[in-house]
């Protein structure tokens, strides 16, 4: 196995970081264009807001469902193979989506098996992939690494759904024909990188190993007060699965514009990255938390009452800054907070929590929106998402008077 020590100068020096960085890039546009062709397609056969929701809610099952097994796995084994695995099913499934397409055998309930299948690999890949940064650099920089990546993958989320839309002119095979390309490059990729590598954990299965990345984030009121508020606040407040209904009957913008829209969060986040890439958060992190998660709900209610592709597009923007900067001191604190032996299963854990405010708040949007309609559905999860950080303040106070990232 090779391995190779941790790098403490600038992580832009390190080889295996920059391989690492690549393949993120080309996984996450493969995800992101994905995902534009999943959600037109679906909405162009059944023309439901609440079929929009389920492509989320299939998605996250397999993350609920695989939790405890997934992280007991990146911590007892390679996390470069288990990722390049995970990869290359996705890429397979891709190609059975794309043969679906081009063969006419696509409907709503074989899109939904393929993205299952895309679920079940995705529940592998996202949580080991988190486990990586910090065993290619030092503790000490590893702020500054994870927004690097950050601004790495919030960079490919910009490209992502743009290029999708543009290659959805050509029909959805074409998006998942290149989805899959790019899938199979980063899975070679993340193969040949040079990690420090600690000791595998061997101790015996049980269920307290299993159950252990539960009881340590229980036992860190920061760690949990941060992760859960993500949680509420994006499960409330994400309006994601609702931007084809947006793009195609209020703003009339086409797939182009569904590209556009779905770009507009990350490159609010590609803005916020890259600042804190060269100005790494140093005091009032607690505060600076609550505050952009209050800006993600305010800006979501803009999103929701705006009727300009302009507006739009903005108010996404600034939603996606106010996101990338908790995105950073969430991922920050668990990373830092957490031991290498533990890391496995803490990201599963975690990663749960980020899969249920994704995938299963496009379920409550799609859901909310078949109930009472698309704009008040996303007028009430801005709202709900203010809520959110009232109250998460009162529960969690030692979360709001947090200075900095590293403790002590």
């Amino acid at each position: 196995m090779s391995s190779a020590p941790a790098d403490s100068s600038p992580p832009l020096r390190n080889r295996s970081f920059r391989f690492f960085l690549c393949a993120r890039a080309a996984a996450t546009i493969a995800y992101q264009m994905a995902g534009v062709a999943v959600g037109w397609q679906v909405y162009e056969l059944t023309h439901r807001a609440l079929d929009l929701g389920l492509v989320g809610l299939v998605q996250f099952i397999p993350s609920l469902v695989l939790v405890l097994f997934v992280g007991h796995v990146a911590d007892r084994h390679d996390r470069r193979r288990i990722v390049s695995m995970a990869q290359l099913a996705e890429a397979a499934a891709l190609i059975g989506l794309t043969a679906a397409t081009m063969l006419h055998w696509a409907n709503r309930e074989t899109i939904f098996l393929f993205v299952f299948a895309i679920g079940i690999a995705r529940a592998f890949e996202y949580s080991t992939l988190q486990t990586l940064v910090p065993s290619l650099v030092e503790p000490e920089v590893l702020p500054q690494a994870m927004a690097v990546s950050s601004s790495v993958s919030q960079g490919a989320t910009i490209i992502g759904p743009m290029l999708g839309g543009f290659l959805y002119i050509a029909g959805p095979g074409a998006v998942y024909g290149t989805s899959c390309i790019l899938f199979l490059f980063s899975a070679i990729t993340i193969a040949t990188i040079r990690i420090r590598r600690a000791v595998p954990l061997r101790e015996p299965a049980s269920l307290r190993t299993l159950f252990a990345g539960i009881a340590f984030i229980r036992s860190r009121p920061v760690v949990l007060g941060a992760i859960s508020l993500d949680l509420f606040a994006v499960l409330l407040g994400g309006a994601t699965a609702l931007l084809p209904i947006y793009a195609r009957d209020i703003l009339f913008a086409g797939p182009r514009g569904l590209g556009f829209l779905r770009a507009a969060p990350a490159v609010g986040a590609l803005a916020a990255s890259l600042y804190l890439a060269r100005q790494p958060l140093r005091a009032r992190v607690g505060r600076v938390l609550y505050a952009s998660v209050a800006w993600f709900g305010a800006m979501t209610i803009v999103f929701a009452l705006s009727r300009s592709i302009l507006l739009s597009f903005a108010a996404l923007a600034v939603l996606g800054f106010a996101d990338m900067v908790s995105v950073v001191i969430r991922a920050s604190l668990v990373q830092l907070e957490t031991p290498d032996e533990m890391r496995g299963r803490v990201s599963a854990v975690n990663a749960v929590f980020i899969g249920t405010s994704n995938q299963l708040g496009e379920f409550e949007s799609g859901l909310t929106a078949d109930w009472f309609g698309v704009v008040p559905a996303a007028l009430l999860g801005g709202i709900g998402t203010l809520a959110v950080v009232v109250l998460w303040i009162w529960l969690f106070p030692q979360l709001l008077k947090r200075e900095r990232l590293q403790a002590g």
